[in-house]
């Protein structure tokens, strides 16, 4: 009898060093496999280690504790968006007559979520201005289960008022949910202001490159953090491990990445102020910003890489502009470390009526800008002159 020679299919065990990566190793499989059933058994138990790559792995792993330091957090999750996320906080913290809470200036999908998925699961909502507590107090009702806020507004850049926010939400024993994307740690850090869970779209400054699509959310109390957890393990909303890995690479600069952004957006938020067609500009460190009191409080001085503005002209402006200032990327995103110009109307709010969008302030002449770390004179340059060629 012939005995064959042994197969190389899963017979070739992984190279051990006395030597560590420096890099974190890409880890892609899907399965771990377990020495026996009762070892299986006792993982289980205890939550330790890696089954199954839809439970954990170790790239999201490494990606959420460098997060949780950020955001001085304890067992963040990863997962597979920023819409993810949030949606996560939902199905894990929300029943059929709970109610909700938002700021009426939240991303579009989550303007959409809340306002079209939530209530087809029983489950009530309703928006109010975050910039004015009264209008908040007001919507509260006895089921009132969460508050959902942006720190600062996408896209109009309104600064919450979030110490009356998370004071409401103590006292009427609402979860305070914070979406810090567009803050970020860095600005400002919501568990040390009151939240209860905080969520972030990973893909945007956190990882910076436009190349990994991720959602971050922690939560102060472990049971919430298992609820949400399940939700996200449940509904299958899993972060891929290459993403992951790609996002912890960028994550490595965001600080740089940061404040190179930041000190930009600043010189060109006062250039295109002063630019032809430009009927205003929102950025929150100006002193003509409507919050610009509260938003050097509540941010430490710091306006962020995010500013808006609006022309005079409409949407043949905003086709005009776009076109003039074609070395600058017409795209709905942000965080990247190129510049991005965004248009909410045609994008991320094209979901709303017009009536809907002008009663928040976004006209078809209004544009996001999310700032990179090209050269504050070019950025501002080409901007200006695109601005130059609608009069």
């Amino acid at each position: 009898m012939t005995i064959p020679p042994k197969s190389l299919v899963r017979r070739t065990p992984w190279p051990t060093s006395v030597s560590l990566p420096v890099v974190t190793p890409l880890q892609p499989s899907v399965v771990y496999a377990s020495p026996d059933p009762d070892a299986l058994d006792a993982q289980y138990a205890d939550a330790s280690g890696f089954t199954y790559a839809r439970e954990g792995h170790p790239n999201a792993q490494v990606l959420a504790r460098k997060i949780d330091m950020l955001e001085g957090a304890t067992d963040g999750i990863i997962t597979g968006s920023g819409m993810s996320a949030i949606s996560a906080v939902f199905l894990g913290c929300l029943n059929a007559g709970d109610h909700v809470l938002g700021g009426d200036q939240l991303y579009g999908r989550t303007l959409r979520l809340m306002t079209q998925d939530l209530p087809r699961f029983g489950i009530e909502t309703s928006l109010a201005d975050p910039t004015d507590i009264a209008a908040m107090r007001a919507a509260v009702r006895p089921n009132t289960k969460m508050i959902v806020v942006e720190v600062v507004s996408n896209p109009t850049i309104r600064v919450a008022d979030m110490p009356a926010i998370a004071a409401l939400a103590a006292e009427v024993g609402a979860l305070l949910v914070v979406d810090n994307t567009f803050t970020t740690p860095r600005s400002y850090r919501p568990f040390d202001n009151g939240a209860d869970i905080v969520v972030h779209s990973v893909t945007k400054l956190l990882a910076g490159h436009s190349d990994a699509t991720l959602g971050y959310v922690a939560a102060a109390d472990p049971a919430l953090r298992t609820a949400i957890n399940d939700a996200n393990v449940t509904w299958g909303l899993t972060p891929s491990p290459f993403d992951c890995w790609l996002a912890e690479r960028g994550l490595h600069s965001f600080e740089l990445r940061f404040d190179k952004a930041e000190a930009t957006a600043t010189k060109l938020a006062d250039a295109l102020s002063n630019a032809p067609g430009v009927k205003r500009v929102i950025y929150p460190t100006r002193p003509d910003h409507p919050d610009h009191n509260r938003a050097v409080g509540l941010l430490n001085g710091r306006g962020g890489n995010m500013l808006s503005f609006e022309l005079t002209g409409g949407r043949e402006a905003a086709n005009a502009f776009t076109r003039a200032a074609s070395e600058i990327a017409f795209a709905p995103t942000l965080g990247d470390v190129g510049t991005t110009l965004s248009h909410p109307a045609s994008s991320s709010h094209r979901g709303l009526t017009p009536e809907g969008r002008i009663a928040l302030g976004i006209s078809e002449g209004f544009f996001r800008v999310s700032v990179g770390i090209e050269d504050a004179d070019l950025l501002i340059s080409e901007m200006t002159a695109a601005a130059a060629t609608l009069t």
